[in-house]
């Protein structure tokens, strides 16, 4: 593809192999590392680090001061707020590195999701379709979907739509504008 289908400010890095998508935003600063492929109309904000081989879909939005590293993948559409924190390792040691894709634990972060402000996503695990991590969470095991998960650590304490508001639930668990249901632990689009 070539420079013309998108932008990347004069002071960011492009690896070789790297493949972006039509009408995406590489601002100040920023470092895409070789084998990452990021989707169509993406924004990257300044100071943005893209791991070797990450995956990141469409109309994602990165802000400031992120790194996504090698073993996370980013569906299409996913905010991340600014100085939010991926890991690739559960226990990393200086003494004894862990480097290359065998020792990264896969992190998904699924369509629509929103990660707050400085909120720090450990390595493993997945975030539902449509979730809300709050600023300043640290989430440490799988998020189900419409999930609104706050806290250190992360536990969810309600549910938001697609739009990320939040939903009221009646005693059996379905939301005041019924097009949601509380099953369990999921909740279910009806």
């Amino acid at each position: 593809m070539s420079k013309k289908d998108y932008f990347v400010h004069e002071s960011s890095y492009l690896d070789a192999g790297v493949k972006i998508g039509k009408g995406t935003k590489i601002w100040h600063f920023s470092h895409v590392q070789s084998g990452s492929v990021i989707g169509e109309g993406c924004i990257f904000g300044q100071n943005v680090n893209v791991g070797n081989n990450v995956i990141i879909g469409n109309k994602c939005k990165v802000q400031n001061n992120v790194s996504i590293y090698e073993g996370v993948e980013l569906e299409d559409y996913v905010f991340c707020g600014p100085s939010m924190v991926f890991t690739n390792i559960k226990l990393p040691r200086s003494k004894f590195p862990q480097r290359g894709s065998e020792f990264y634990l896969k992190t998904l972060v699924k369509k629509s999701a929103s990660i707050g402000a400085n909120a720090t996503i450990v390595c493993g695990v997945t975030l539902g379709e449509y979730s809300f991590i709050g600023s300043g969470t640290v989430v440490t095991k799988d998020v189900p979907g419409h999930a609104l998960v706050i806290g250190n650590p992360g536990k969810i304490v309600g549910w938001v739509d697609k739009k990320g508001h939040r939903l009221e639930l009646d005693e059996n668990g379905m939301s005041t504008c019924k097009k949601y249901q509380q099953i369990n632990d999921r909740l279910i689009e009806l």
